[in-house]
């Protein structure tokens, strides 16, 4: 389904629902349930964790959905949502601070630092980057948002959006790099 059909299927089950059709909350978590728990994913340790993280979206999304004045932002309110309730539920984990400078290199040479061939290789380097630029590379690569939705849903500005995007991908390089080394000098 393309984007702009899902948002406008999306708005359509808000008004539903908002209308009182109470099957329309289900449509809504079909559509949404696999691109969330794929962020969600991203964020967590575990898939038990991403699925907890899941279900209180969901809840999250049932008691506040009536109040939603414009259907159309649902896709970045269940995002938002979805977040809010993994920073919420890992705070304490959260004990990075990261610190990025305002300007980034160009953006032509952010291209050719990553080779996403690999599918397992990527999720493994995933894991083992800093939990924002984690997120970051998830909302920018699996869920397509450019930097400007990615800066609104995070509520952090677009310089800092496109530092974390570029800091991960030289991260990811780096973690693929060293395993593409080990892997050479095993054969």
């Amino acid at each position: 389904m393309s984007p702009d059909k899902q948002v406008l299927e999306s708005a359509l089950l808000v008004v539903r629902w908002q209308r009182g059709d109470r099957e329309a909350f289900a449509g809504i978590v079909s559509l949404w349930e696999r691109s969330l728990f794929v962020y969600l994913r991203r964020l967590t340790a575990s898939e038990a964790d991403a699925w907890e993280l899941l279900q209180e979206t969901w809840l999250k999304l049932l008691r506040s959905l009536k109040s939603l004045r414009d259907p159309y932002t649902l896709p970045a309110f269940l995002y938002a949502t979805a977040r809010n309730t993994a920073i919420s539920r890992f705070r304490a984990r959260m004990c990075e601070i990261e610190n990025y400078p305002e300007q980034v290199p160009d953006e032509r040479s952010l291209d050719d630092l990553v080779d996403f061939e690999n599918a397992d290789e990527v999720h493994h380097a995933l894991d083992q980057i800093s939990l924002l630029q984690r997120e970051a590379l998830t909302l920018f690569f699996l869920h397509d948002l450019s930097l400007e939705e990615m800066a609104t849903l995070l509520d952090v500005p677009l310089g800092t959006v496109k530092s974390r995007v570029h800091y991960a991908k030289i991260a990811i390089h780096k973690i693929l790099s060293r395993g593409n080394d080990h892997a050479q000098s095993s054969n």
